[in-house]
């Protein structure tokens, strides 16, 4: 008889150095067949345009497509409405609302003006004008990522807002990622998902015209075609297969860490499911928890792969083994359950996200708090922020000089421009003071 599985309880110094070693920045995590079997998409849809897309459609989705179907018709958005709980549409929106709440704020900081002795600068912000925006779909949709993108970019002031996504297998898309897209204000739609989409969006088809920016988490094969076409048009934070960790220590419930692990394990078998904890107790009780709570769950074998190829347990001797760990492994979600969590979180430098005490689980941040659920993954935190409204904006400063502002920093001008050898410089500047 097998052995049943469970999940891997180590100590902090038998950990496998490839947990680390795997993650960026130490991992460049370009790998060169994904690279070419990505870059090879890439080129057929630029070669070859909507019937590339529509054969790749064929290929990867199983969906048959034509050139006049590509694109969302405003008839299956009104009739996606007819498809949904009244209760879910409100959730969707309770989540908008929550989101520009907190974005609105950040854009209320953005614009100021400095002013010192003559010289005057205005900070203030311009919305790109063309976005392009991924949502994962297919069989297993994701509404709720939809509004996190488009309700920030609509507030930055984004005039056209494109959304790709894959196909179910009637080739149409999930029914309330359509309601989501309504609800955002967003009427440009195309049923394509995969490398394929990013290409459309970033060299254009007859059908889809190509944007400035590309946003949204994708899997491994969406982030490799975002790292290619980067080179061509701006892209956002790399976010690919979802995380979570916790730090915890004897103070945590066992049963609500098994259930948060569990929640992200949940998304697929890619997710990555860490708990650190100081206490050996907690440990043992999470996995105990954690067997016990499966038996009874739907998605029971993505979850069990999960967390059972991917997730681990890990026990720390001291809290600040556990913070050093966590620093390390840069978390897209940190949840922080022990006696003092802000004390903890004032010590964490690199997480996407970090959510404190027992009360604020990932789940409802994905969904309700109004912090974005769009993160940085795979060891990107160290130098990657969450998505937010900042992402679709530019950042421009308008600066004015009098005579006697300019007149107070000449000599600093003429001393740096003659240090560097660019005498016309500090010429440009004498040059408003000769009568």
């Amino acid at each position: 008889m097998d052995k049943p599985l469970k999940i891997k309880v180590l100590d902090i110094d038998s950990i496998p150095r490839g947990l680390l070693d795997s993650r960026w920045p130490k991992s460049k995590w370009i790998d060169p067949e994904l690279e070419k079997h990505v870059g090879s998409i890439i080129q057929e849809v630029k070669k070859h345009g909507d019937s590339a897309l529509i054969r790749f459609t064929r290929e990867f989705d199983g969906v048959e497509l034509s050139a006049d179907t590509l694109r969302v018709r405003r008839k299956e958005i009104d009739v996606a409405y007819g498809n949904v709980k009244e209760k879910q549409v409100s959730a969707l929106i309770f989540l908008k609302s929550q989101l520009e709440s907190f974005e609105r704020q950040l854009l209320g900081r953005m614009n100021f003006e400095s002013e010192e002795t003559g010289i005057k600068i205005y900070f203030k912000t311009c919305a790109i004008q063309n976005v392009g925006c991924y949502v994962p779909g297919g069989e297993a949709a994701y509404p709720s990522t939809l509004v996190m993108v488009a309700a920030p970019a609509r507030l930055a002031g984004v005039k056209r807002f494109v959304v790709c996504s894959p196909p179910t297998k009637r080739g149409m898309l999930n029914p309330l990622t359509l309601v989501a897209a309504d609800i955002c204000g967003i009427d440009e739609l195309y049923k394509v998902g995969g490398a394929q989409a990013i290409a459309a969006l970033a060299y254009g088809t007859d059908s889809v015209r190509p944007v400035e920016k590309i946003v949204g988490p994708g899997n491994r094969y969406v982030m490799m075609a975002k790292i290619l076409v980067s080179r061509d048009v701006a892209v956002d934070l790399p976010a690919g297969p979802t995380e979570i960790l916790i730090l915890a220590d004897e103070n945590a419930d066992p049963r609500l860490i098994a259930l948060d692990l569990i929640s992200q394990a949940e998304h697929g078998v890619d997710s990555i499911p860490i708990l650190v904890t100081t206490s050996g107790e907690i440990a043992a009780r999470v996995a105990k928890e954690i067997d016990r709570i499966l038996s009874s769950l739907p998605r029971k074998g993505i979850i069990v792969k999960a967390l059972y190829e991917n997730g681990v347990i890990i026990r720390c001797e001291k809290l600040d083994e556990a913070v050093d760990f966590t620093n390390k492994f840069a978390p897209e979600h940190l949840e922080i359950i022990t006696k003092d969590p802000m004390a903890v979180a004032d010590k964490i430098k690199s997480a996407g996200l970090i959510l404190i005490g027992p009360y604020t689980p990932v789940s409802a941040s994905d969904y309700a708090f109004g912090s974005n659920h769009v993160l940085p993954t795979s060891g990107f935190g160290h130098a990657f922020s969450g998505l937010s409204v900042f992402d679709f904006m530019r950042r421009v400063c308008i600066v004015e000089s009098n005579k006697d502002g300019l007149s107070r920093i000449r000599g600093h001008v003429r001393a740096l421009a003659e240090a560097e050898g660019l005498i016309s410089h500090a010429l440009a500047v004498e040059g408003r003071f000769e009568t």
